[in-house]
Formats: structure tokens, sequence, C-alpha cells
């Protein structure tokens, strides 16, 4: 028995946990209250609604409880039920004002909203089970207005509902009824018919009679299926919009007054079956859009084909007031173009880090040809101080401290010897490097990545070795000390363990949506890393004398002798012992300014491949 109470604990835990994800399907629709429109991104339906809204009385007075009634058609085709519903009261005089307020009677099935500012004034549903019949009651404020509407949405699916079905009218007493208002089809959105687009987009024109946003650069979807477009020029009091790229789902672009998610005026392109459903909304924070109601997209038209989304569409200048969230497009804005998968209408999160234009343009302004990137300024320099420390720094701080301690023994830097003066300073450079790289992902996103995968977990591991070092350092002991070996091994095992794992978190991190790299990127970085391997093993070689190039080069005194036998002079290289050191060490040099070269080579390359992502 006890396990049964558990099993149906846990049940019960999934789906509170799952409806609070999914389209507001756990009732909380405060945001609807409004217009009583759901954000589900497509149109009401126009047909009759299969549903009845009846009351118990047709008269009231203040205090007095009226019981409504929601149910099902007896006579209503396809599916005999409905999973969320919407019930307000308002004064019939002015629906824009909410009256009342309600109580439970099945709290099982339903439950109790606060809209515009008003405790109880709404019911709505608590989950998404198949309802045929909700009752509740509702309780006339003490100054009702002379008579009150009740309107019900109602959705029976994602893509099915109805928006504000008018019910009943009730009267105070004493108040004569006005003819009854019947109801038909949704009062909600309105909806457009959109046109097939004849032919595909062409960025002719771009910089000179419309202002275009492309990806790749100067790319033309005309004859490009790659490439993602966007366009507009002003038409009179509007403007005329051009949206075109490669999705499996949706293209979409927003506006926006910041280089940040959030709060942006947005417009989707959906695809849906075998059309295109084109959206306007708003997206407040990391959260999906919210679809408008009103009809504020003119000329819509879209096309499908070789896998590329394509959508057109104009739009006023200025709206009126009453129409919210929609920007004035007689400002200036960041633009971003995104795209990504949809089910059933609904979009999902973005394939890869929208593109966002690198300047405020005026929507209405001159035309220009705009640049963007989808990599935010933070993360590239993120990954430009990542590469730079750990590729570069660490690795010319690792050589200097392995292979040239014998090096300049006359010579010194503020009195240490050069080669611990030149390692101190690489290292406490990567440090410094890593720190701030470190910060700046949280800057740009304010909290830890939740899709980075383990790139940001290996980062925090590299971060903590790098900080151990330096304070390990601190309290060495003397080079004399008997225990002196236990730190030069941890020195060298965090030091290695440190450089591996940051190599692996920068090839992660090459492939992140914020800092995609092209592919050949992987094979650059591969060749960084194995050339300071090839480095540190000829150097390694010739420290331990299997490669003794030095001898064969030494400065040499020349003696000649007489061979008896052919009266020929023979030059004899006797190698002078005094120059064995200086040779080895010029030896040393070269790899090192060679190796130096190369790495400078691959690091300009890879920087170079940030600033154009």
């Amino acid at each position: 028995m006890e396990v049964l109470k558990n099993m149906w604990i846990v049940l019960l835990l999934l789906l509170a946990c799952s409806g609070t994800v999914i389209c507001y399907s756990n009732g909380k629709v405060e945001v609807a209250c409004g217009d009583m429109t759901p954000g589900h991104g497509s149109d009401p339906s126009t047909q009759d609604p299969p549903f009845n809204i009846n009351a118990d009385k047709s008269q009231f007075s203040p205090g007095d409880e009226i019981k409504v009634t929601l149910s099902m058609k007896a006579s209503s085709e396809g599916k005999h039920h409905f999973k969320g519903f919407l019930i307000e009261a308002r004064n019939a005089g002015n629906l824009n004002e909410i009256v009342g307020s309600f109580k439970l009677i099945s709290p099982d099935i339903s439950q109790l909203l606060t809209c515009d500012n008003k405790e109880d004034s709404a019911v709505s549903h608590t989950g998404e089970s198949h309802k045929t019949e909700v009752q509740v009651i509702w309780v006339a404020p003490s100054d009702s207005p002379s008579s009150v509407q009740f309107l019900v949405t109602v959705a029976r699916g994602y893509k099915e509902y109805w928006v504000k079905i008018p019910g009943p009218v009730v009267y105070q007493n004493g108040v004569a009824p006005s003819p009854k208002t019947a109801f038909g089809g949704s009062t909600g959105a309105q909806t457009t018919t959109s046109s097939i687009l004849s032919r595909s987009f062409t960025s002719e024109g771009c910089g000179s009679t419309k202002s275009c946003l492309r990806d790749p650069e100067g790319c033309d979807p005309h004859n490009d299926t790659a490439c993602h477009f966007l366009s507009f020029r002003t038409v009179e009091s509007s403007v005329m919009f051009e949206l075109s790229g490669p999705a499996e789902g949706y293209v979409s672009f927003a506006l926006s007054l910041d280089k940040w998610m959030g709060n942006d005026d947005v417009y989707l392109c959906i695809r849906d079956g075998d059309g295109v459903n084109i959206k306007a909304g708003y997206v407040s924070g990391r959260h999906h859009p919210e679809y408008t109601s009103q009809n504020v997209l003119k000329d819509t038209a879209w096309r499908l084909s070789d896998g590329v989304i394509q959508c057109s569409f104009r739009r006023d200048i200025r709206l009126p007031p009453e129409i919210l969230n929609r920007f004035s497009l007689d400002q200036m804005y960041y633009l971003f173009m995104a795209h990504g998968r949809a089910d059933n209408g609904r979009t999902h999160r973005h394939d890869r880090q929208p593109l966002i234009s690198t300047y405020q343009t005026a929507i209405t302004g001159s035309p220009e040809d705009l640049s963007g990137s989808r990599s935010p300024l933070l993360i590239k320099y993120h990954g430009a101080f990542m590469l730079i420390a750990w590729t570069s720094t660490v690795s010319a701080g690792v050589i200097m401290a392995r292979y040239f301690k014998p090096d300049w023994p006359e010579s010194n830097i503020l009195g240490q010897k050069v080669w611990f003066q030149l390692h101190r300073m690489l290292m406490a450079l990567t440090v410094l490097l890593t720190l701030v790289g470190f910060v700046l992902p949280f800057m740009y996103r304010g909290s830890w990545s939740k899709r980075a995968g383990i790139h940001p977990y290996l980062g925090c591991v590299v971060m903590a070795l790098a900080v151990i070092q330096p304070v390990m350092a601190l309290f060495r002991p003397a080079p004399d000390a008997s225990r002196r070996y236990i730190f030069n091994w941890m020195h060298f095992g965090t030091g290695t363990v440190a450089q591996v794992i940051a190599v692996v978190t920068i090839f992660l991190g090459i492939h992140q949506q914020a800092l995609l790299l092209p592919p050949w990127s992987t094979g650059v970085l591969a060749s960084t890393v194995v050339w300071f391997v090839l480095a540190d093993l000829v150097l390694e070689v010739h420290r331990r004398g299997f490669l003794p190039i030095g001898k064969y080069f030494k400065n040499v005194k020349i003696y000649t002798e007489h061979i008896n036998s052919d009266d020929k002079e023979e030059v004899v290289f006797v190698p002078d012992e005094n120059e064995t050191y200086s040779v080895e060490s010029c030896f040393k040099n070269i790899v090192l300014a060679i190796y130096l070269c190369g790495n400078l080579g691959f690091l300009t390359l890879l920087l170079w491949t940030i600033i154009a992502v």
C-alpha cells in the first residue's frame, strides 16, 4: 500500500513538472487575462464552438451567486471533450471591464486566477485531463453594472481552440433584458489569408533600394539555399519585410533595443505541414514568444522549397497604442535572426546562436547592406583569452622551465635567474588571462549555462588548477630541501593535468553555439597541439643526449698533417670543449624560435577565425 502511495505521489509530481513547461497546461494563464487568447502560435478556430454556456439565473442582485456551466454539445463532432478553459465575467456595456469574483465547485479540475488585479476574478483548468463539463459559481459585486456577460475561451488541443465565446448575459433586478445574444465563432485574434510567393527572394538592390542582413555575408537567397536573409524597405506608411533561410521548423527575426535576448518585438514564419504561418510575437526573457491576438501584418505571403522557408509581410510603421508590445518602426534597433525546429506550430529553441547586427539601424532609414555576428563580443573575448593562455603563454612557460635552466648563467632579471623570471611572468599571464576569460561567460549569460554540456564544468576545473599552481609555488621548499622532490612532482603533475584539460575544454568550446567556429578550425587547433608536442619532444631527446647535433657543428681547431703515402694534406677536426655549451644553447634557441613562430601563426589564424564569426 505504501509503495502504491509513493508511486502516485511521484506520478503527480511528474505531471505537475511537465505541465509547467508545456504551453500553460497547468492553467496559470494570467498573462492571457486581457485578450483571453492562448499563446499557441496558431489562429483560433472560426467554426461554431461545440460548447454550451449556461447560467442558472438571468436576474441578480449584488451579492447573489449564479452557477455557470460550460459543457460539450451533445451533437458535437470530433473530440467529445476539451482540455483547457478560461471563464471570465465582464461588463456587458464595456467588455474590457472584469466584474465580480468566482467560487469553485470542482477544485480538482478548476482553479481561481487574479486578473486585472482583482482576486478570484477568473477560472481556468488545472491540467490537461479530458473534460466534458465544468461548473463554477459567480458572485455579483456590490458595485455591479446593470448587465454582465460571461466569456469563455476553450481549448481542445494546442492548435484547436475558441477565443472569447460569448455566453449568457445576466441583468440586475429591475433592468429590462436586451435581445438575447447569439454566439457564433471566436471573437479573438483576427485571421488573414496568405498568398504563395511565385519566386524566391533575391539580394538584388541590397544597400541601394532595401536594407539587408545576410549570413554568410554577401549571399543571395535566389541561388544559395544555405543563405539566411532578411531585407526591409519602406513602402509609404509601412515597411515590407522579406525573410528567408534553411530550417526544419521556423525562421524568425526580432527588433531589439540591445544585444541581449528579452523584451524584443519578434516575427516568425513557422512551417505547418505544407504551409507557413506568419506570426508577430513578443519575447520577454529567454522564453517562448507570446503571440499577439491583433492582426498587425498585411500582404502576407510564403514559399517552401528545398528545405528553405521564405515569407514576406508588410507592417505599419506606427500602430495604435492599444496594440501592446509592438515597436514603432521609425526608431533604431538591433536586428536578430534565428531559426529552429517546430512541432505542431510550437517553436523550439533556435538551432544556432542568433545572428545579431553589428550596430543599431533605422528601419525606415536609408538602405544599408548590414553585417552581423552569431557570437557575442564577450564570448569572443572569452575564447581569445583562453586560446592565448593555454596554447601560447603556458606552452612557452613550460618549455622555458624544462629546458632553459642552464642557460644565461651569468645573467639575471631583478635578482633572479632569467629562466625563472620568464617562466613566472608567462605563468602569471596565463592565470590572469584564464581568470578574465572565466568571468566573461557569466557576465554574458548572468547565470550558469545549462546547454553547454561538459564544457563549463571542465572550465571550472581548469580555473581551480590554474589558481592552485601559483599558490603551491608560494609555499615551495628550498631547492636543497629533502622534500623538494614532492613539490617538483606536484607542481609538474598539476600543471600537466591543467594543460591537458584546458586543451580538451578548448576543443569542446569551439563547437559551442555561442562561438561556433568553422569545421577546419578543429584541424588548426590540433596542429597547434601537435606543434607543441613536437617541439617538446625534440628538446627532450636533445637534453637526454639522444640527439647530439651540437657536436657536429661546434667550432673547431684545424690542423694539417702530411700523409706520407699520398703526400696530401688532411684536415683534422678537434672539438673545442670550451664551445660545447654555447653550441647546445644555440640549438635550443633555434628550436624555441621556430616553435614560437609556428605557434604564433596558428594562434593568429584561430584569433582571426574568432573575429570573423
